[in-house]
């Protein structure tokens, strides 16, 4: 029996419901080494024990003096002064400078009393035992006196701070070894599904997955300050799952289940929390992230989250993460910075839709770019740096609208080069050997994706192999016909392209009119890929010799809407044995063991944004190495691919 989602509510909804039904705060008070103190969250106010410093000391190398005996002292005219001692850090004063006498002080030793300030060790010189002093000093110069950093019983750090090593530094000086913390929340993970392997472990039988979800909460946890516990994975099976769930409830302070939470005849962990307590919440009024299940069991929090790892990770944001943080007492930080979006996004009809976006900073402007976002995808989650969310109420936001963007990372104001459509190894080469020196960002979404971002400013760099179906010729029509005014293309390389086969070609495929067989499965690209425009180019010259068209032809090939994003992708749905036959690189068969059919040698090229080429020097350089001898023999050196003789060079430029 499926579930029906009777009512929806908003996250923040979902937390005043958590709020008003448990008592979401610290749980208890522990005291620590201050070695163990680091990541801990203060749970008392500290007052200082003793002034900061506890003492007058100085803070340069040089002598303690008084400043009247130096009034006129000057490069012309030095003051001799009698040394009558001589203080290290760590040594008693025991004697007085009095009028016409000096110390010699090291930075840090104590002053001794009747000097007001000290003299720096270059302006001096000693000579018989005696001092010359070629400047005058003023009270209190080169000296710290006692309390000026801290104050005796000064509230130095507030309850709830958040342990660094900012703040341990600052308890060591004050003599404190000991401080009080607040608990740490015993968080459980249990993981549910028949799929899920544990990393580690062979991937023995099709349609087995590694697990990711409760790693990812692990670290997610962790990060936060909480004693996280994985439980492993519990198979789709109501009682395994019930007696896990009740026995982690009594020894833990929330437990999070992650997959089993939609409204599918096998999602179970609804269910079992039906019988186990009470749920108070099912379905969250977003997407991603609408199956998400809260619940009290035995007085505890029972949260499900769904299984995808993108909707699992929003849901942790906009709902964990604010609870976790109450009951460490600390603050949730959650950053926003105004963005301009570039793209467009789709609201989710009467749900808040949420975009993972990259951040790219060009000049004074920030430009948030939405990444492809498909369900069970964990690319997006790496790349992104901030989510935007489309309100209930809202259908589209338009490029160029103006947009919040919640933090997921820290800015740091430095990417060197943004690379950003189709992947490839001798891509890969190249990006490797400038890491060393630069830092680079790069997204994998594909030929047309790379260029439509490269127009929008938002990358540097976009691989493309792009065959226009009218001419054959690869890249430049598609520019032209897309009006790219703000980008050139240099000349990449060559990559083999072919028919991926099953070792030893049990179907016995020749060529591409051997998919239109009945017996012949295919798997196919994406739509905005250069292999999918090779197929369809081929495919059209079949229909015209045909005679008939090129949908009712595609209609005749079993798989032609079978689409993979990689070369990879078509590589493991025919090792699988989900296709006999689909078109790649030749390199991507040998990785899969799998037969090649040569068919031909496409472009691979680099459209490159004009003023990252003028302006910037990674972009150059990595131009300047594509060129290179270097990289010709590197790329020699991979199975099907070749460089040619105006590889690095630009080939074309915008009409003007």
């Amino acid at each position: 029996m499926r579930k029906i989602y009777h009512r929806l509510v908003t996250p923040e909804d979902a937390l005043k419901i958590v709020f008003d039904h448990f008592r979401v705060e610290p749980l208890g008070v522990e005291e620590v080494e201050l070695t163990d103190a680091s990541g801990r969250v203060l749970a008392e106010n500290v007052y200082s024990p003793l002034d900061l410093p506890p003492f007058d000391r100085a803070t340069m190398d040089g002598y303690a003096v008084r400043s009247l005996d130096l009034v006129s002292a000057s490069d012309l005219r030095p003051v001799k002064l009698k040394i009558i001692g001589k203080l290290e850090c760590g040594d008693k004063p025991v004697l007085e400078v009095e009028e016409g006498t000096c110390v010699e002080i090291a930075t840090g030793a104590p002053v001794p009393p009747g000097a007001d300030s000290v003299v720096m060790v270059e302006y001096t010189r000693q000579i018989n035992g005696d001092l010359l002093v070629f400047r005058s000093t003023y009270p209190g110069e080169n000296i710290q006196f006692t309390g000026t950093d801290v104050s005796k019983g000064d509230l130095v750090l507030r309850r709830c701070t958040l342990l660094t090593h900012r703040e341990i530094a600052l308890l060591a000086a004050l003599g404190i070894n000991r401080v009080k913390v607040y608990k740490k929340p015993r968080v459980a993970i249990i993981g549910t599904g028949n799929e899920l392997v544990d990393p580690g472990r062979p991937l023995t039988d099709l349609g087995k997955i590694y697990d990711s979800n409760t790693y990812m909460l692990y670290a997610l946890l962790r990060e936060l300050g909480c004693e996280p516990v994985r439980l492993g994975v519990v198979p789709d099976d109501e009682d395994m799952l019930r007696d896990a769930i009740s026995r982690s409830v009594r020894t833990h302070d929330i437990v999070l289940v992650t997959g089993g939470t939609s409204a599918g005849t096998s999602d179970i962990t609804y269910r079992v929390l039906e019988k186990l307590g009470n749920v108070l919440v099912h379905g969250l009024q977003i997407r991603p992230g609408k199956p998400t299940v809260i619940a009290d069991v035995e007085g505890k929090l029972v949260i499900g989250l769904p299984g995808y790892p993108n909707s699992a990770l929003v849901v942790f944001y906009l709902l964990v993460k604010p609870i976790v943080c109450k009951l460490l007492c600390r603050e949730e930080h959650c950053v926003e910075v105004e963005a301009e979006l570039r793209g467009r996004l789709l609201g989710a009809q009467g749900r808040r839709a949420i975009y993972p976006v990259m951040l790219i900073k060009r000049g004074d402007k920030l430009f948030a770019y939405p990444l492809p976002l498909q369900q069970g995808a964990l690319s997006p989650i790496v790349h992104a740096d901030g989510i935007v969310s489309v309100p209930e109420n809202v259908e589209l936001l338009e490029d160029g609208e103006k947009v919040r963007v919640r933090l997921l990372r820290e800015l740091d104001g430095r990417v060197d080069l943004y690379v950003v459509g189709s992947h490839d190894l001798g891509l890969e080469l190249l990006l490797d050997k400038l890491s060393d020196k630069y830092r680079i960002k790069q997204i994998n979404i594909g030929s047309l994706g790379g260029i439509i971002a490269v127009s929008k400013d938002c990358a540097d760099v976009a691989g493309t192999h792009l065959v226009d179906e009218e001419t054959g010729i690869y890249n430049v029509p598609y520019l032209e016909k897309l009006n790219i005014k703000n980008a050139v293309l240099v000349r990449g390389y060559l990559r083999e392209q072919g028919i991926i086969v099953q070792r030893g070609n049990p179907k016995n495929i020749r060529s591409i009119r051997d998919f239109l067989r009945p017996d012949v499965r295919i798997v196919n690209r994406n739509r905005g890929a250069g292999t999918r425009a090779l197929l369809d180019l081929e495919l059209k010259k079949i229909a015209k010799e045909e005679n008939i068209s090129f949908t009712e032809l595609t209609k005749r090939i079993r798989g032609y809407t079978y689409e993979v994003k990689t070369h990879t992708g078509v590589a493991a749905a025919v090792a699988q044995g989900r296709a006999d036959a689909g078109l790649g690189i030749r390199l991507a068969a040998l990785l899969y063991n799998l037969d090649f059919i040569p068919l031909t040698w496409e472009e691979y090229d680099l459209l490159v944004r004009i003023e990252s080429l003028e302006r910037n020097p990674a972009c150059r350089d990595l131009i300047s190495l594509l060129g290179s001898e270097w990289f010709k023999k590197e790329l020699a050196g991979l199975p099907g691919y070749r460089a040619l003789e105006d590889t690095g060079k630009i080939i074309w430029r915008p009409r003007t």
